[in-house]
């Protein structure tokens, strides 16, 4: 029988579709700067297989979601895309380099 998967407010995953319209798959990260380098991870490995004909194309999608307590405005948990809180931007690599500029540790972010 597989093991419930149980998920607190903050945990942080990857997902990725690598041919859309596929299904997503999803990877859990520890950080934001971990969730950043998985998605430059598997989007180079897209491009990869594409310039060495593993592939003909594609079309791929990806992003970081973390798991929120009120994912839905009316109280159910759930996972939602994740952005900064304190600036609200969206792209978690953007978001690392700003806090690099800053001056800021990303590490655990």
């Amino acid at each position: 029988m597989p093991k419930k998967q149980t998920h607190k407010p903050g945990d942080l995953r990857v997902w990725w579709v690598p041919q859309v319209p596929m299904k997503a798959f999803y990877a859990p990260v520890d950080s934001v700067a971990m969730g950043a380098k998985l998605l430059e991870v598997l989007a180079n490995y897209d491009i990869f297989q594409f310039e060495n004909n593993v592939k003909p194309d594609y079309c791929n999608a990806g992003g970081l979601q973390r798991w929120c307590a009120d994912s839905d405005g009316e109280g159910a948990p759930g996972w939602e895309e994740w952005y900064d809180e304190e600036t609200g931007e969206e792209d978690p690599e953007e978001w690392l380099k700003q806090q690099v500029a800053d001056g800021l540790t990303v590490g655990a972010a």
